[in-house]
Protein backbone atom coordinates (compact mmCIF):
# COMPACT_ATOMS: atom_id res chain seq x y z
CA UNK A 1 0.00 0.00 0.00
CA UNK A 2 0.97 3.43 -0.71
CA UNK A 3 1.72 6.36 1.65
CA UNK A 4 -0.78 8.61 0.41
CA UNK A 5 -1.51 10.93 3.16
CA UNK A 6 0.55 14.05 3.18
CA UNK A 7 3.04 14.96 5.53
CA UNK A 8 3.48 11.26 6.33
CA UNK A 9 6.94 9.32 6.68
CA UNK A 10 8.35 12.27 8.66
CA UNK A 11 9.94 11.43 12.02
CA UNK A 12 11.27 14.25 12.86
CA UNK A 13 10.69 18.42 13.56
CA UNK A 14 7.45 17.01 16.57
CA UNK A 15 8.39 18.12 19.92
CA UNK A 16 6.67 16.21 22.51
CA UNK A 17 4.20 18.34 24.19
CA UNK A 18 4.63 19.30 27.90
CA UNK A 19 1.25 20.83 28.86
CA UNK A 20 -1.14 18.36 30.45
CA UNK A 21 -3.91 19.57 29.01
CA UNK A 22 -5.89 17.66 26.32
CA UNK A 23 -8.93 19.18 24.00
CA UNK A 24 -12.42 17.25 24.68
CA UNK A 25 -12.40 13.77 23.69
CA UNK A 26 -14.11 10.65 24.80
CA UNK A 27 -11.94 7.38 25.21
CA UNK A 28 -13.89 3.88 24.12
CA UNK A 29 -12.49 0.58 25.62
CA UNK A 30 -12.30 -2.83 24.84
CA UNK A 31 -14.05 -4.03 28.25
CA UNK A 32 -17.12 -1.62 26.86
CA UNK A 33 -16.61 1.13 29.31
CA UNK A 34 -15.96 4.84 28.15
CA UNK A 35 -13.56 7.64 29.77
CA UNK A 36 -14.02 11.54 28.95
CA UNK A 37 -11.20 13.43 29.23
CA UNK A 38 -10.61 17.07 29.13
CA UNK A 39 -9.01 20.05 30.00
CA UNK A 40 -6.02 20.35 32.80
CA UNK A 41 -4.97 17.13 34.07
CA UNK A 42 -6.23 15.18 31.38
CA UNK A 43 -2.47 13.98 30.11
CA UNK A 44 -2.08 11.34 32.86
CA UNK A 45 -5.38 9.81 32.37
CA UNK A 46 -5.24 9.02 28.70
CA UNK A 47 -0.81 7.76 28.90
CA UNK A 48 -2.64 5.60 31.77
CA UNK A 49 -5.31 4.45 29.55
CA UNK A 50 -3.04 3.79 26.47
CA UNK A 51 -0.18 2.10 28.51
CA UNK A 52 -2.97 -0.62 30.22
CA UNK A 53 -4.04 -1.97 27.17
CA UNK A 54 -2.44 -5.04 25.90
CA UNK A 55 -3.91 -7.83 27.85
CA UNK A 56 -5.98 -9.91 26.53
CA UNK A 57 -9.61 -8.37 26.99
CA UNK A 58 -8.56 -4.92 26.96
CA UNK A 59 -6.27 -4.95 23.61
CA UNK A 60 -7.29 -1.55 22.26
CA UNK A 61 -9.22 2.07 22.67
CA UNK A 62 -11.09 4.31 20.18
CA UNK A 63 -10.79 7.96 20.96
CA UNK A 64 -13.60 10.75 20.02
CA UNK A 65 -13.91 14.28 19.60
CA UNK A 66 -16.35 15.93 21.57
CA UNK A 67 -19.07 16.14 19.93
CA UNK A 68 -18.60 13.50 18.10
CA UNK A 69 -18.24 13.97 14.02
CA UNK A 70 -19.17 10.40 12.36
CA UNK A 71 -16.64 8.35 11.23
CA UNK A 72 -13.84 10.59 12.26
CA UNK A 73 -11.64 8.74 15.12
CA UNK A 74 -8.48 7.81 15.97
CA UNK A 75 -7.43 3.99 17.60
CA UNK A 76 -4.79 1.68 19.07
CA UNK A 77 -4.32 -1.42 19.41
CA UNK A 78 -1.88 -3.29 21.11
CA UNK A 79 -0.67 -6.64 22.20
CA UNK A 80 1.63 -7.16 25.17
CA UNK A 81 5.26 -7.34 23.54
CA UNK A 82 4.34 -5.99 20.34
CA UNK A 83 4.54 -2.47 18.65
CA UNK A 84 1.40 0.02 18.80
CA UNK A 85 -1.37 -0.27 15.68
CA UNK A 86 -2.58 3.28 15.52
CA UNK A 87 -4.99 4.53 13.09
CA UNK A 88 -7.31 7.23 12.06
CA UNK A 89 -10.24 7.34 9.59
CA UNK A 90 -11.04 10.90 8.27
CA UNK A 91 -14.90 10.69 7.47
CA UNK A 92 -15.17 8.09 4.66
CA UNK A 93 -13.77 4.51 4.27
CA UNK A 94 -11.09 5.66 1.60
CA UNK A 95 -9.37 7.99 4.38
CA UNK A 96 -8.51 5.29 7.07
CA UNK A 97 -4.91 5.46 7.59
CA UNK A 98 -2.61 2.99 10.26
CA UNK A 99 1.05 2.66 10.84
CA UNK A 100 2.62 1.04 14.06
CA UNK A 101 5.09 3.26 16.13
CA UNK A 102 7.21 1.91 19.43
CA UNK A 103 5.95 2.95 22.45
CA UNK A 104 2.83 4.37 24.30
CA UNK A 105 4.54 7.60 24.80
CA UNK A 106 4.39 8.23 20.99
CA UNK A 107 0.32 7.07 20.87
CA UNK A 108 -0.52 9.67 23.45
CA UNK A 109 1.79 12.31 21.66
CA UNK A 110 -0.28 11.52 18.65
CA UNK A 111 -3.26 11.39 20.07
CA UNK A 112 -3.20 14.87 21.63
CA UNK A 113 -2.26 16.39 18.04
CA UNK A 114 -4.88 14.89 16.58
CA UNK A 115 -7.71 15.95 19.22
CA UNK A 116 -6.11 19.54 18.87
CA UNK A 117 -6.36 19.54 15.29
CA UNK A 118 -2.69 20.73 15.47
CA UNK A 119 -1.45 21.39 12.07
CA UNK A 120 0.52 18.56 10.80
CA UNK A 121 -0.45 16.28 13.43
CA UNK A 122 -0.10 13.41 11.54
CA UNK A 123 3.75 14.23 11.08
CA UNK A 124 5.77 11.53 12.30
CA UNK A 125 4.57 8.17 11.97
CA UNK A 126 4.76 6.52 8.68
CA UNK A 127 1.06 6.15 7.52
CA UNK A 128 -0.64 4.03 4.87
CA UNK A 129 -3.51 3.91 3.52
CA UNK A 130 -6.19 0.66 4.73
CA UNK A 131 -8.74 -0.01 1.58
CA UNK A 132 -12.08 -0.79 2.90
CA UNK A 133 -15.17 -1.71 0.66
CA UNK A 134 -18.11 1.20 0.40
CA UNK A 135 -21.42 0.17 0.96
CA UNK A 136 -24.08 1.69 -0.74
CA UNK A 137 -27.21 2.12 1.42
CA UNK A 138 -30.55 2.31 -0.20
CA UNK A 139 -32.37 5.48 -0.25
CA UNK A 140 -35.81 5.64 2.35
CA UNK A 141 -39.21 6.50 0.86
CA UNK A 142 -39.76 10.17 0.42
CA UNK A 143 -42.56 9.90 3.31
CA UNK A 144 -40.65 8.00 5.90
CA UNK A 145 -37.40 9.92 5.28
CA UNK A 146 -39.79 13.65 5.82
CA UNK A 147 -41.20 12.00 8.99
CA UNK A 148 -37.90 10.27 10.62
CA UNK A 149 -35.84 13.14 9.47
CA UNK A 150 -38.64 15.51 12.01
CA UNK A 151 -38.49 13.11 14.83
CA UNK A 152 -34.58 12.44 14.67
CA UNK A 153 -34.30 16.73 14.55
CA UNK A 154 -36.41 16.36 17.74
CA UNK A 155 -34.44 14.31 19.31
CA UNK A 156 -31.18 16.12 18.54
CA UNK A 157 -33.08 19.51 20.13
CA UNK A 158 -33.13 17.32 23.06
CA UNK A 159 -30.02 16.85 22.91
CA UNK A 160 -28.83 13.95 25.34
CA UNK A 161 -28.71 11.09 23.27
CA UNK A 162 -25.62 10.01 21.36
CA UNK A 163 -25.17 8.66 18.09
CA UNK A 164 -25.89 4.88 18.51
CA UNK A 165 -28.73 5.43 20.69
CA UNK A 166 -30.11 7.70 18.00
CA UNK A 167 -29.29 5.20 15.29
CA UNK A 168 -31.12 2.77 17.55
CA UNK A 169 -34.32 4.12 17.80
CA UNK A 170 -34.10 5.64 14.28
CA UNK A 171 -34.54 2.35 12.96
CA UNK A 172 -37.40 1.14 15.77
CA UNK A 173 -39.16 4.45 15.19
CA UNK A 174 -41.65 3.14 12.51
CA UNK A 175 -41.77 -0.18 12.98
CA UNK A 176 -45.20 -1.57 12.91
CA UNK A 177 -45.40 -5.62 13.33
CA UNK A 178 -43.20 -7.23 11.03
CA UNK A 179 -43.17 -3.98 8.61
CA UNK A 180 -39.40 -2.59 9.47
CA UNK A 181 -39.66 0.59 6.86
CA UNK A 182 -35.88 1.68 8.03
CA UNK A 183 -32.70 -0.60 7.94
CA UNK A 184 -30.26 0.10 10.54
CA UNK A 185 -27.77 1.36 7.79
CA UNK A 186 -30.72 4.00 6.18
CA UNK A 187 -31.24 5.06 9.99
CA UNK A 188 -27.35 5.29 10.62
CA UNK A 189 -26.87 7.43 7.21
CA UNK A 190 -29.79 9.76 8.80
CA UNK A 191 -28.93 10.66 11.72
CA UNK A 192 -25.12 10.94 10.95
CA UNK A 193 -26.47 13.61 8.09
CA UNK A 194 -28.48 15.36 10.82
CA UNK A 195 -25.78 14.94 13.31
CA UNK A 196 -23.01 16.80 11.46
CA UNK A 197 -26.08 19.61 10.77
CA UNK A 198 -26.89 19.97 14.84
CA UNK A 199 -22.61 20.19 15.61
CA UNK A 200 -22.80 22.60 12.56
CA UNK A 201 -24.90 24.70 14.34
CA UNK A 202 -23.90 24.61 17.59
CA UNK A 203 -20.31 25.95 16.53
CA UNK A 204 -21.90 29.52 16.35
CA UNK A 205 -23.34 29.46 20.34
CA UNK A 206 -21.22 31.51 22.67
CA UNK A 207 -20.86 31.40 26.48
CA UNK A 208 -22.86 28.99 28.71
CA UNK A 209 -26.33 28.11 27.87
CA UNK A 210 -29.17 27.48 29.61
CA UNK A 211 -28.96 23.89 29.81
CA UNK A 212 -25.79 24.07 30.80
CA UNK A 213 -26.66 26.51 33.67
CA UNK A 214 -29.17 23.74 34.54
CA UNK A 215 -26.83 20.93 34.91
CA UNK A 216 -24.17 23.67 36.92
CA UNK A 217 -27.69 23.73 39.27
CA UNK A 218 -27.94 19.91 38.97
CA UNK A 219 -24.46 19.45 40.06
CA UNK A 220 -24.62 21.45 43.00
CA UNK A 221 -28.00 19.81 44.36
CA UNK A 222 -25.95 16.75 43.90
CA UNK A 223 -23.57 17.21 45.99
CA UNK A 224 -25.68 18.91 48.34
CA UNK A 225 -27.09 15.84 49.40
CA UNK A 226 -30.07 15.98 46.41
CA UNK A 227 -30.13 13.22 44.05
CA UNK A 228 -30.66 15.53 40.94
CA UNK A 229 -30.86 13.50 37.10
CA UNK A 230 -31.74 15.24 33.85
CA UNK A 231 -32.90 13.68 31.51
CA UNK A 232 -34.10 10.58 33.63
CA UNK A 233 -36.32 7.69 32.61
CA UNK A 234 -39.55 7.93 30.23
CA UNK A 235 -42.07 9.32 32.63
CA UNK A 236 -43.22 10.28 35.67
CA UNK A 237 -44.20 7.07 37.26
CA UNK A 238 -41.00 5.43 35.93
CA UNK A 239 -39.08 8.21 37.45
CA UNK A 240 -40.21 8.45 40.98
CA UNK A 241 -40.21 4.65 40.88
CA UNK A 242 -35.92 4.29 39.92
CA UNK A 243 -35.01 7.78 41.81
CA UNK A 244 -34.52 6.56 45.07
CA UNK A 245 -32.09 3.57 44.36
CA UNK A 246 -30.28 6.23 42.06
CA UNK A 247 -28.59 8.32 44.50
CA UNK A 248 -25.95 8.35 47.76
CA UNK A 249 -27.92 6.17 50.13
CA UNK A 250 -28.00 9.57 52.90
CA UNK A 251 -29.33 11.79 50.27
CA UNK A 252 -32.52 14.08 51.99
CA UNK A 253 -34.31 14.12 48.72
CA UNK A 254 -34.88 14.51 45.03
CA UNK A 255 -35.39 16.20 41.59
CA UNK A 256 -35.66 15.56 38.28
CA UNK A 257 -37.02 15.91 34.61
CA UNK A 258 -38.53 12.31 32.17
CA UNK A 259 -37.33 12.81 28.94
CA UNK A 260 -41.11 14.34 28.11
CA UNK A 261 -40.06 16.76 29.95
CA UNK A 262 -37.04 17.35 28.13
CA UNK A 263 -39.06 17.97 24.45
CA UNK A 264 -41.26 20.05 26.13
CA UNK A 265 -38.54 22.49 26.88
CA UNK A 266 -36.51 21.83 23.45
CA UNK A 267 -40.08 22.55 21.76
CA UNK A 268 -39.72 25.93 23.76
CA UNK A 269 -42.02 25.28 26.32
CA UNK A 270 -41.26 25.46 30.54
CA UNK A 271 -39.35 22.56 31.84
CA UNK A 272 -40.89 20.79 34.55
CA UNK A 273 -39.16 19.68 38.08
CA UNK A 274 -40.05 17.06 39.75
CA UNK A 275 -39.07 16.56 43.63
CA UNK A 276 -39.70 15.74 46.70
CA UNK A 277 -38.10 14.10 50.51
CA UNK A 278 -37.24 10.69 50.20
CA UNK A 279 -39.54 10.43 53.85
CA UNK A 280 -43.25 11.10 53.18
CA UNK A 281 -43.06 15.07 55.00
CA UNK A 282 -44.48 17.67 53.39
CA UNK A 283 -42.02 20.36 55.24
CA UNK A 284 -38.72 17.95 53.83
CA UNK A 285 -40.21 18.23 50.44
CA UNK A 286 -41.03 21.77 50.52
CA UNK A 287 -37.36 22.20 51.92
CA UNK A 288 -35.91 20.15 49.33
CA UNK A 289 -37.85 22.61 46.55
CA UNK A 290 -36.14 25.66 47.83
CA UNK A 291 -32.88 24.36 48.14
CA UNK A 292 -33.38 23.46 44.00
CA UNK A 293 -35.07 26.89 43.51
CA UNK A 294 -32.00 28.61 45.01
CA UNK A 295 -29.92 26.33 42.76
CA UNK A 296 -31.73 27.73 40.08
CA UNK A 297 -30.98 31.07 41.36
CA UNK A 298 -27.37 30.69 41.66
CA UNK A 299 -27.07 29.26 38.43
CA UNK A 300 -28.79 32.36 36.76
CA UNK A 301 -32.25 30.42 35.55
CA UNK A 302 -35.89 32.23 35.94
CA UNK A 303 -38.32 29.99 37.60
CA UNK A 304 -42.13 29.78 39.18
CA UNK A 305 -43.43 27.73 42.27
CA UNK A 306 -45.59 29.15 45.19
CA UNK A 307 -43.49 27.10 47.58
CA UNK A 308 -46.00 24.64 48.40
CA UNK A 309 -45.01 20.84 48.74
CA UNK A 310 -47.99 20.27 45.91
CA UNK A 311 -47.10 22.45 43.39
CA UNK A 312 -44.59 21.72 40.49
CA UNK A 313 -41.70 23.99 40.13
CA UNK A 314 -41.42 25.28 36.40
CA UNK A 315 -37.67 26.72 34.57
CA UNK A 316 -39.13 29.30 33.00
CA UNK A 317 -37.95 31.35 29.40
CA UNK A 318 -34.86 28.75 28.91
CA UNK A 319 -33.28 28.97 25.61
CA UNK A 320 -32.90 25.44 25.17
CA UNK A 321 -29.42 25.06 23.12
CA UNK A 322 -28.57 21.47 24.64
CA UNK A 323 -24.89 21.21 22.82
CA UNK A 324 -24.13 17.56 21.87
CA UNK A 325 -21.49 15.41 23.62
CA UNK A 326 -21.97 12.31 22.41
Amino acid sequence: MSSEHSGHGERTGQAARTDDAIHPVRVHTEPGRHHDLSGPGSRGPLSALVAGIGGDGDRFLVVNRVPDDPDVYVQVWHETGGDYQLEHREGAPDRHFQAFVDSAQEVVEVMLRWAAREEGWDRGPSWERLDFPVEEVAPLDPEVAQELTEAVRGWLRCGYDDRAALTESAEEYLVSGDDRPVSRAQAADLVDRLWRERVAEQAGWVGETDPERLTRAFGALDASGITARENFTCCRSCGLGEIHGDGEEDARGFVFFHSQCTEGAADGGDLYLLYGGFEPDEELTASVGREVVAALDGAGLAWTWDGSAHDAIRVTGMDWRKRLSG
